[in-house]
């Protein structure tokens, strides 16, 4: 029997799978007879790279754009990340490699133990040319790297594929991958991998309720195997039970505080629009001033149990005219039953406006008696029970919800309001719910 010059690909979980005869081998059958056939020197050449990755490592299922996976510190994400990049640079290419900081770049996603170079066997191992900060494989893919610190280093350049790494770290997140996604051009389906310990931090947040994006979550425990044993004991023994556990050892999202609406609540209510629905309103959060404050425009179904977004029309610079006119379209639009409008903002002036520009509903205004949080409230509730649904990706709208109530919010949050008062409208009868007080 003739062994082969590498070991087979016996499970879609090895890595790397760079060399393409691998896969078509099929004798010997499996690792054990090739190891068993091959000489030990052959077996000395290839022994760094037979390495099996987690199922958590390996990427989804087609259908995404954009890989994010959410890990605890040690969890497997550079393994995960460096082995999906090594499978993009079989057919060559152009990829880019995003760190918070060249070192990074330079001493994890490529050099350390479970980067780029690590992983590669020995006749695809690329060689790192530090003078144009790239990484060049033998087949000709090349991989740039980039700082994070540096948003506009990533304008001009294109790729096939993308890996960002440590994404939350990163010190101008939001600016620096909306560049890198500008340079993701190239081939026939460009991709971005983000790997990461997660943060609260608001680029995360409105990344994760992106359609589109396929994410993967895994604690420091899933990757125990590939640990120092002292390393999660000692981990648990010192920070079991608290904040900074949740987020660095069990890759959690810990919500900045007094945050209401939650990512993953969030990143979960994606549904089509129904074929019918019972009630439709039109809810609108009117601005103080024509030039301050966005007026908040936003529609919402109900049918049987259930609250369904429809869509998102807030508009900021207009007129009260404008503004009413806008409000009523969409009402014609989804042929809604009420318009309902916040009237603290000059109640009279409101119901003006609106009847002014011809509503072909009945207009209703609300009052609000308490605070937005406390408003909020019950329909966070309600999120957090899978009975609203968004229909669409309304990303202003989720990154105001996750906003709302924590302080991490630099404007009012208008579209947030409207949306409360339309659920509200629909699934709480117009009221809120009974609240015990301290007497």
């Amino acid at each position: 029997m003739t062994t082969p010059d590498g070991p087979p690909s016996v499970s879609p979980n090895f890595t790397p799978r760079c060399a393409s005869a691998w896969r078509s081998l099929s004798d010997p059958s499996s690792l054990s007879a090739w190891l068993l056939a091959s000489s030990p020197s052959l077996i000395e050449r290839w022994l760094p790279t037979l390495r099996f990755r987690e199922d958590h490592q390996l990427p989804p299922p087609d259908g995404w754009a954009a890989w994010l996976f959410l890990g605890g510190r040690g969890a497997g994400k550079t393994f995960a990340g460096a082995a999906w990049m090594i499978e993009q640079a079989e057919t060559g290419g152009r990829l880019a490699l995003v760190g918070p900081t060249f070192h990074d770049v330079r001493e994890v996603m490529i050099e350390g133990p479970s980067g780029l170079r690590a992983l590669s066997p020995p006749d695809a191992r690329p060689r790192w040319e530090a003078s144009r900060r790239r990484l060049v494989w033998p087949n000709g893919a090349t991989a740039y790297a980039f700082s994070a610190e540096d948003p506009d280093s990533l304008r001009g350049p294109q790729f096939h594929a993308a890996w960002a790494d440590e994404f939350c770290a990163w010190p101008k997140p939001a600016e620096t991958l909306a560049m890198l996604r500008f340079g993701l051009r190239l081939g026939e389906d460009p991709r971005l991998v983000v790997t990461s310990t997660p943060r609260p931090i608001r680029a995360l947040k409105t990344l994760i309720a992106e359609p589109g994006v396929a994410m993967t979550r895994a604690g420091t425990s899933a990757n125990a195997g590939n640990l120092a044993p002292a390393f999660l004991r000692t981990l648990e023994t010192l920070y079991g039970g608290t904040r900074l556990a949740a987020q660095e050892l069990d890759g959690i999202i810990v919500e900045t505080d007094g945050g209401l609406f939650r990512a993953e609540d969030l990143a979960r209510c994606r549904a089509a629009k129904p074929a019918r629905l019972d009630r439709v309103v039109v809810a609108v959060d009117p601005p103080a001033t024509a030039t301050g404050d966005a007026c908040g425009i936003v529609v919402v179904g109900r049918r049987d149990d259930r609250a369904f977004v429809l869509a998102d029309e807030t508009a900021r610079g207009l007129s009260p005219a404008g503004w009413a006119a806008k409000a009523v379209a969409a009402a014609r639009t989804w042929n809604a039953d009420a318009l309902v409008a916040e009237a603290n903002q000059g109640g009279d002036m409101v119901r003006s406006v609106l009847a002014q520009a011809d509503p072909p509903c009945r207009v209703k205004l609300v009052r609000a008696s308490i605070g937005k949080r406390a408003r909020a409230e019950p329909v966070a509730a309600l999120y957090e029970q899978g009975r609203v649904l968004h229909c669409g990706a309304f990303v202003a709208l989720e990154e105001e919800l996750m906003a709302l109530g924590s302080g991490d919010l630099e404007h009012s949050p208008d579209r947030a309001d409207a949306l409360v008062w339309a659920v509200s409208e629909l699934m709480l009868g117009g009221r809120q719910t009974p609240r015990l007080r301290a007497l």
